[in-house]
């Protein structure tokens, strides 16, 4: 059986995406990093075992970083636009925008470039009825659910704070999911962030994107 595996991402527009790299990185830096974060993680995604690829997508390509590139690489995959105020309210409507009539989803962000697909096979074909993968500053990287419409207690979850993994996993218990936890990731909001990450996958785009900063 397939899964939907959906991507939440940002065009890698200098000034728009990863703008908390800056300083040091430049915001055309910060970009490079971005895309090729998004890169990495496309190229894992699209060698995942039975996954259907839909990324949800915020931003213009059209100034993105190796916007030609990205395009390229999406074709490949279905893209939806994003939609929604908030951040909570985008995911819970990607949930309900990307899988097809019974389809278990699997979200990840384009934070992680570092994840494989035997890490993202293994996620989706979890047992429980939910998954979340908390990330090292206490948000998470991945959720998948068996009934995406469970998306829905997403809403009003604050994001990208350092309670948000706890206040995700308490809104799915608290509509009578067990979620099953999955590996600790870091995911990349700084610098510090970003090198660890690079040395964790040495060989990918993202690790010489941030090689580039010095």
């Amino acid at each position: 059986m397939t899964f939907c595996l959906l991507i939440v991402a940002k065009a890698p527009v200098p000034g728009f995406a990863k703008t908390r790299l800056c300083p040091p990185a430049t915001p055309e830096q910060a970009a490079e990093i971005a895309a090729a974060s998004l890169l990495d993680t496309l190229e894992a995604a699209l060698l995942t075992p039975k996954a259907r690829v839909v990324v949800a997508m915020t931003g213009e390509l059209a100034h993105a970083a190796r916007g030609t590139e990205v395009a390229a690489v999406l074709r490949k995959t279905e893209v939806l636009p994003q939609r929604g105020e908030g951040f909570d309210l985008r995911l819970v409507n990607a949930h309900a925008d990307a899988p097809r009539p019974g389809e278990p989803v699997l979200q990840i962000g384009m934070d992680t470039p570092q994840v494989t697909p035997a890490l993202l096979a293994e996620a989706a074909n979890r047992p429980e009825d939910s998954v979340l993968g908390p990330a090292e500053d206490g948000g998470w990287w991945a959720l998948g659910l068996k009934d995406p419409l469970h998306a829905k207690a997403l809403a009003g979850v604050p994001m990208s704070r350092d309670d948000t993994g706890r206040q995700t996993l308490r809104a799915l218990t608290e509509v009578g999911l067990r979620p099953g936890i999955l590996p600790e990731l870091s995911d990349v909001d700084t610098i510090t962030d970003a090198r660890r990450v690079a040395l964790a996958a040495p060989r990918g785009r993202f690790a010489r994107a941030v090689a580039e900063v010095r």
